[in-house]
């Protein structure tokens, strides 16, 4: 078949899906080799198979890795991947991370100085439709059986489209919709609103919550599954940030705190007693991550995701080896913003101040040199203990992506609550934030009061508790100062000492290769 599906155009992939390659064609023409839907799902396990590629969609470039065969093309593979370009999107753009290298437009996220015209903004929507496209196809074909394994997996993979919808509702506002009752052929999506597809993404997880298993053991066979947590998380998240998408007044923490109580309540998860573990090799046996991008160094390769992570961390005099890896890619570093929300930050009592120091400089005077600004060394191909991982290849990590965890249910409580939220309480707020500055400091010496509780509180912790788990952008949006607030960091707006930048940049822009190829859609206000 035909490569149809192209960066420049995903109106083209979702005009033209799996199936659609035959809907002129009689597929009994094709000779006995040929696989469409009625001979690939025969099986549970075909299914399984089927739905691997749909979890596989947030971490790997395409059909064989780590290159050689990618789902969207007209960029280099790796910068394609849906976990690195989502990353770039959540942490360049921030105070939390800036980049030195010179691909492309890469930089202009850091300066908020993107356009339509983006390739890596590009990069990021396509990988979204794409992965909205496959669960589709994966959902409408695993509706029509009865087998009770497979109804999960459809509802796994209904939780895949709806975080990748979320993705697109934080990220663009308003992209284009299609489910799986489009069926395939040539049309043009149409595009949906804010309001409409929070309230989509909103029934979606009431419906599958109901469908889907408890978490099991940490580490267990549904480790990496999307269960009833990670429904309770991404709901949390949702309502978390609903006055951003439907606009002030419009706030669910009520609806926040309700999910966050579900996730509690299944008695699951408990914080990790080590703070890094949450970002070594082995941290499939951390008891507090609800939902991970599974990464394995011998059968998931790719130049995206944990390895970009993980590998463009290591420049300067850092020592690859430190990290379980071969050499380092010398091009994410963080600005003195996030540094300086920690009290003591080399060799204080905070033990996730992971910066290394040694030849680099605080002040970042040229983004382009990787030993302006501090290093981070919170990520890591070696095991907690110091250990090679599992697969002991030093050039693809078996570091997992810590999508959803309890420390950042324990926060989001606490700001649900100060928000107002009915629910939850404040003694419980204090209790969860407490055990996560517990952890932090090694003992209670960190811990605060009541009084101390407040949303710059939250919001700083947030910093020091997440920083580069991807949520960064969207703390900030919904604080109101990732734009023309109060809060400037280092070269915010490609200036120095940064500036206040437009409102309109909370949404990226849709790519204006997608309006071209699709005139129904519109452009974000701004652009």
């Amino acid at each position: 078949m035909k490569k149809i599906f192209k960066i420049q155009g995903v109106v083209a992939m979702m005009m033209l899906l799996l199936t659609s390659c035959l809907s002129d064609l009689n597929p009994k023409n094709l000779g006995s080799q040929m696989s469409n839907s009625s001979t690939v799902y025969n099986t549970p396990a075909d299914y399984l198979s089927g739905l691997a590629k749909v979890y596989a969609s947030f971490a790997l470039s395409g059909q064989q890795g780590p290159a050689g065969s990618s789902d969207i093309s007209g960029l280099d593979e790796g910068f394609g991947v849906y976990l690195r370009v989502l990353w770039n999107a959540q942490e360049l753009t921030t105070d939390e991370a800036v980049i030195a290298w010179n691909d492309q437009t890469i930089k202009n996220f850091h300066w908020q100085t993107w356009t339509p015209s983006d390739v890596f903004n590009a990069a990021l929507y396509s990988r979204i439709m794409y992965t909205v496209s496959i669960a589709n196809e994966f959902i409408r074909q695993s509706a029509k059986s009865t087998n009770a394994a497979v109804k999960v997996y459809n509802a796994e993979a209904r939780f895949c489209r709806a975080l990748a919808y979320w993705h697109a509702l934080d990220m663009y506002g308003n992209p284009p919709f299609i489910t799986e009752a489009n069926l395939p052929g040539a049309f043009y999506p149409k595009q949906t609103n804010p309001t409409d597809l929070f309230h989509y993404i909103e029934s979606e997880l009431t419906a599958i919550a109901a469908l889907l298993p408890a978490p099991g053991t940490p580490g267990g066979a549904d480790y990496g599954h999307a269960t009833k947590a990670a429904v309770y998380m991404l709901q949390a998240k949702l309502y978390l940030n609903a006055e951003t998408y439907l606009g002030a007044g419009n706030g669910k923490y009520t609806e926040c705190l309700t999910a966050l109580n579900n996730l509690t309540g299944l008695n699951n998860y408990s914080l990790a007693s080590n703070y890094l573990l949450n970002f070594a090799a082995d941290n499939y046996t951390s008891p507090e991550l609800i939902f991970t991008i599974n990464y394995d160094g011998s059968r998931s390769q790719s130049y995206g995701g944990m390895d970009y992570i993980i590998h463009a961390e290591i420049g300067g005099n850092m020592n690859p080896a430190n990290f379980g890896l071969g050499g380092g890619w010398a091009g994410t570093r963080t600005t003195s913003a996030l540094v300086g929300k920690f009290t003591t930050p080399v060799g204080g009592p905070d033990g996730r101040a992971q910066f290394f120091t040694n030849g680099q400089n605080l002040v970042i005077n040229d983004i382009g040199s990787f030993n302006d600004g501090y290093a981070i060394q919170k990520f890591s191909n070696l095991t907690s203990t110091g250990g090679p991982s599992a697969s002991g290849n030093l050039n693809f990590v078996d570091t997992d992506f810590p999508m959803f965890r309890l420390a950042d249910a324990y926060l989001m409580y606490a700001e649900a609550v100060l928000r107002g939220g009915s629910g939850g309480d404040l003694p419980t707020a204090l209790g969860y934030v407490n055990q996560v500055l517990t952890r932090a400091y090694g003992n209670a010496t960190g811990n605060i009061v009541l009084s101390q509780l407040t949303l710059p509180w939250v919001l700083d912790e947030r910093a020091r508790e997440l920083y580069w788990e991807g949520h960064r952008r969207t703390d900030l949006i919904r604080f109101g100062q990732f734009t023309n607030g109060t809060y400037q960091w280092p070269w915010k707006g490609n200036v120095p000492a940064g500036q206040a930048t437009d409102a309109h940049l909370n949404l990226f822009p849709i790519p204006s290769t997608d309006l071209s190829a699709n005139p129904t859609l519109k452009q974000n206000q701004g652009y």
